[in-house]
């Protein structure tokens, strides 16, 4: 027999968890291999090969529509990547992420109405940083 009172727990539900487990395995696995130090193309380039060899479906630097209200704009948005058609993951090789590129992904998820972006900088020493951003 329960409780009256009883409280109800609810879980906190990680949007996409498989896939971007797989992503960040790549990730490390680049950042293993290459370390920090170089510009951000190395790293793209890295993980076009290492999503190639686990069979991550992505699209780099694909142009995305970006809409305002009921409008679509002659602006568009390039990701460095697009995995499994539904992650925005963008690539930075500076010593530390700024309010500006957490901003800018943020963004860019509502203006193209993705759900989860990573932002992933490479030029942190001695480890590599990523920060999960879900809408």
């Amino acid at each position: 027999m329960e409780p009256q009172n009883s409280q109800k727990i609810t879980e906190k539900i990680l949007i996409y968890e498989d896939e971007s487990y797989a992503i960040r395995g790549d990730i490390f696995e680049v950042h293993k291999n290459m370390g920090s130090g170089f510009l951000e193309a190395v790293y793209q380039e890295c993980l076009e090969k290492e999503f190639s060899l686990r069979n991550i479906p992505y699209v780099a630097q694909s142009e995305l529509s970006i809409s305002y209200k009921e409008f679509c704009l002659k602006q568009k948005y390039k990701p460095d990547f697009i995995c499994f058609n539904k992650i925005i993951i963008e690539i930075k090789a500076v010593k530390d992420i700024a309010a500006e590129h957490k901003a800018q992904l943020i963004n860019n998820l509502k203006a193209t109405n993705f759900k989860l972006g990573l932002l992933v900088n490479f030029g942190s020493h001695p480890k590599v940083q990523i920060e999960r951003f879900a809408l």
